[in-house]
């Protein structure tokens, strides 16, 4: 089914300016939202900044062009991860990097974490059986095969980066509740030590 088209080909123009398209609304709404990264939750991204990241990405799109399979569920999975950025991305950019990830951080210390996985799986499963429906009733056709494709590999990113950024939150608190015990003796907080306490603090949570 993945066959391969000819470079520089009409088809491979298609799907390179599809690529092009779906990655660059990718960037777009992780710049709207994060400009300096801070809560970018792909290490690997975050790690290569906006140049690396940005000249592997054209390389991949160059590569990927010729497998049109391959590019219509990058291409998917990309235009989904915009709109969810998007929505959010808004809130992120008035509030600032900094104050929007405190904010969240202290937003899911404060919710039990059966009910965020439980919110966490209705949000990826039911995408993902919407996508594997697709793939179900495609008999094969690459179009809607290829998107049902993308459509399950965007809820395991989702999921994934998500229980990822879970661990380093609960991993920060238990660090953070061992400095605090050692300061303290093991005596409750004041709301001063807290705060002298949280101000040594040098770890970022996510």
């Amino acid at each position: 089914m993945d066959d391969t088209v000819t470079f520089a080909s009409r088809d491979y123009c298609l799907y390179l300016l599809l690529l092009i398209f779906a990655r660059g609304m990718d960037f777009l709404s992780t710049w709207i939202a994060t400009p300096n990264l801070v809560l970018e939750g792909n290490p690997l991204a975050k790690k290569l900044g906006w140049k690396w990241g940005l000249a592997l990405n054209v390389v991949l799109c160059g590569a990927l062009a010729a497998w049109p399979l391959s590019a219509i569920v990058v291409a998917t999975a990309s235009v989904l991860v915009a709109a969810r950025n998007f929505q959010s991305a808004w809130l992120m950019h008035s509030l600032g990097e900094e104050i929007y990830r405190q904010w969240h951080v202290e937003r899911v210390r404060e919710t039990r974490i059966t009910i965020y996985l439980l919110c966490l799986a209705g949000n990826t499963l039911l995408t993902a059986g919407v996508g594997t429906t697709l793939i179900y009733f495609s008999d094969v056709r690459r179009v809607p095969f290829a998107i049902g494709m993308g459509m399950v590999a965007y809820a395991v990113a989702v999921a994934f980066y998500t229980l990822l950024a879970i661990w380093r939150i609960r991993r920060a608190a238990k660090k953070l509740e061992a400095r605090q015990n050692s300061a303290t003796n093991g005596k409750s907080l004041t709301v001063d030590t807290w705060v002298r306490v949280e101000s040594r603090s040098p770890d970022k949570i996510i």
